[in-house]
Parts: structure tokens; C-alpha cells; sequence
């Protein structure tokens, strides 16, 4: 009998039961791809996280992140969880985490022996215009957008809607069928909430109804932000989303630039472990 140890971690939030969950099974040398999907599926949880030796030198660690339905070349959430996870065994300060999109460099903050906060620089990512925004903001009921729609690809890749109140966000009741039908991308809802932003994300076509904190859209946020002038490059977005779903959760991202081209994107945030476990497989 095969036994793997996991350990579950809520992201994005400093408070148990909050936040993003995450599981980490902290060493998968020895389960197939098989595998790992049918663990995910077990869970049911928005992602899990399979910990393997590193195939580059730049990095400590290699990961892989499956959702109950598919492997996501990166997600935000589970490689800041991850780095929770480890950190703490490895006393790094930084550390690389290899993703099917690069290394990702994790800077962690700590209170004496415990991480308090993480800051993991995200890859850099392209963007194009939806060249018919008709049926996703049909499919979300909304009449309009109040920045151009735009898609970012990161992680599941994300198309932007920016509405018009945090009350016209928490009222949003979508079409989960047709976005699936639509695209397997998220559709990253938000408006303008005081001197931050309310989110709402809805991935449905990758097994994820409603996301209650998506670490690949906040720095894609970021950009798209700054691209159109709601913010400046550099400045810091707080990122409220979840509460709809009872997980409240807190993301901080900052994208900068030079002579208009986009040089980094930092996406930072608490986590807490809650649990471990073990699963024994034939």
C-alpha cells in the first residue's frame, strides 16, 4: 500500500475556514498522472498540488496544480499556498517553484518561526482584445462593460468585465452553462470598491464554479488597471473577493513597467495551514 502525505491550506487569508483552499501532497514521485487527477476529483477542491524533484536548476522545487477537472500549466493560489507549505521545513526566505509556465520566485515574510505573508512574482503574460463581448457579458447579464473586455493569458487565462458598483458585482447571478459552452477561461469580474477593487471570478469550464480568491487574475488585474488608468504601474491593488461564496479572501497585486512595456507583476498575500492528511493507495 502507497501512502502520501497532504497537507491542507487555506490561501489568500490569514483566517482558518477563509480564503482559497489548497491541498499540497508534500512528495508525488511515486503517483502517475492518473494519479493525481483522481486525487483532485477526491478532494473536489479548486486545486491540488503534487510536489516533484526539480527538472531546472533555477529551481528548489517542481510543481504540478490540477483542478478536480483538468492540470493548469499555473495558478496563483496553490504556488503561494505551496510556498507556505515548504517554506517552513526548507527556512528558505525565497523560493523557486518550477510550473509548466516557469520558475516562480516566492518571497516569504515571516513573525518570528511563522510566515505571516508571501510575494511570488509572477510569469509575464500576453493580452488581446475579446473581439465580441456580446454573448460572455449575455451569459453574465450584464449590459456593459466599463473598461474595454480584455483577455489575459495566465494560468486558465482570464477576460476582464469591469462593472459599475460592488453592489452590481455581489448581484451578478451568470450562466454558468453558457460561460462553460463560451470558453474553459475564468471570467474575472470587478469594480471599483473605495481605494481597491471587489472581484468575482467564475471558471466553470475547468470544474470551478465560482474561484474565492485567483491569484492569476490579480496580476493580470494589475496590468489591466493600470493599462486604462484606473491605477498607476507600481501601485498596489487590494483585492477583495469570496464573500459571496462565504470564503473572504484578500490578494495584493502590482505590475510595473518601462517605456511602456511590462517589465514584472508581484501578487502577495497571506496563508494559514488547517489540516494534514494521508491518503494510502494500492
Amino acid at each position: 500500500m502507497r501512502r502520501f502525505r497532504y497537507v491542507l491550506v487555506d490561501v489568500f487569508t490569514d483566517t482558518p475556514l477563509e480564503g482559497n483552499q489548497l491541498a499540497v501532497f508534500t512528495d508525488a514521485r511515486d503517483l502517475t498522472d492518473g494519479d493525481m487527477q483522481a486525487l483532485a476529483r477526491e478532494l473536489n477542491i479548486a486545486e491540488t498540488v503534487f510536489v516533484l524533484p526539480p527538472s531546472s536548476r533555477d529551481a528548489d522545487v517542481r510543481i504540478r496544480i490540477f483542478t478536480p477537472a483538468t492540470e493548469l500549466p499555473f495558478a496563483g493560489h496553490p504556488t503561494l499556498g505551496t510556498a507556505f507549505v515548504l517554506g517552513g521545513p526548507l527556512s528558505a526566505i525565497i523560493l523557486r517553484l518550477e510550473t509548466k509556465s516557469g520558475v516562480v520566485p516566492v518571497e516569504l515574510e515571516r513573525e518570528g518561526p511563522k510566515i505571516v505573508f508571501g510575494r511570488m512574482e509572477q510569469p509575464l503574460f500576453t493580452w488581446e482584445p475579446v473581439v465580441d463581448p456580446a454573448p460572455l457579458l449575455a451569459a453574465l447579464g450584464v449590459a456593459r462593460s466599463e473598461l474595454p473586455v480584455e483577455r489575459y493569458a495566465l494560468g486558465p487565462g482570464h477576460s476582464f468585465v469591469a462593472l459599475a458598483s460592488p453592489a452590481d458585482l455581489t448581484a451578478l447571478v451568470p450562466d454558468l452553462d453558457a460561460l462553460s459552452r463560451l470558453t474553459t477561461a475564468g471570467t474575472y469580474c470587478f469594480a471599483r470598491d473605495g481605494d481597491g477593487v471587489k472581484a468575482r471570478v467564475f471558471l466553470p469550464g475547468i470544474g470551478i464554479p465560482e474561484d474565492p480568491a485567483t491569484g492569476s487574475g490579480a496580476g493580470p488585474l494589475a496590468v489591466h488597471l493600470a493599462r486604462h488608468g484606473w491605477k498607476a504601474w507600481g501601485d498596489e491593488v487590494r483585492i477583495s473577493q469570496g464573500a459571496e461564496i462565504g470564503r473572504p479572501s484578500t490578494l495584493y497585486g502590482q505590475a510595473f513597467a518601462e517605456q511602456g512595456e511590462l517589465r514584472q507583476v508581484v501578487v502577495g498575500g497571506p496563508a494559514v495551514v488547517v489540516a494534514r492528511g494521508e491518503f494510502s493507495l494500492p
